[in-house]
């Protein structure tokens, strides 16, 4: 069983306005010197294989298919 974890962020260039509204609660909030928040989502996987290139290679097409859009998000395979 090989586990993974998965990050998808919007591309740099897309607009992220729940990252700039965490970035102003924050600063709201008494933080200061918090810049440039960026938001994103993470996916913890289990998968029935030992064999890391095609857990690889079916993360990356579950990510294409479903996980990420990949048009506005890029997204960071784990293998953990």
């Amino acid at each position: 069983m090989i586990k993974a974890r998965v990050t998808v962020t919007l591309k740099n260039g897309v607009l992220d306005p729940q990252g700039k509204a965490i970035e102003g609660a924050l600063g709201s909030m008494g933080f200061e010197g918090i810049g440039h928040v960026r938001q994103g989502k993470v996916f913890d996987l289990e998968l029935s294989t030992t064999d890391a290139a095609a857990a690889r290679q079916q993360l990356d097409e579950m990510c294409a298919k479903l996980l990420a859009n990949t048009v506005i998000e890029d997204y960071a395979i784990e293998l953990i």
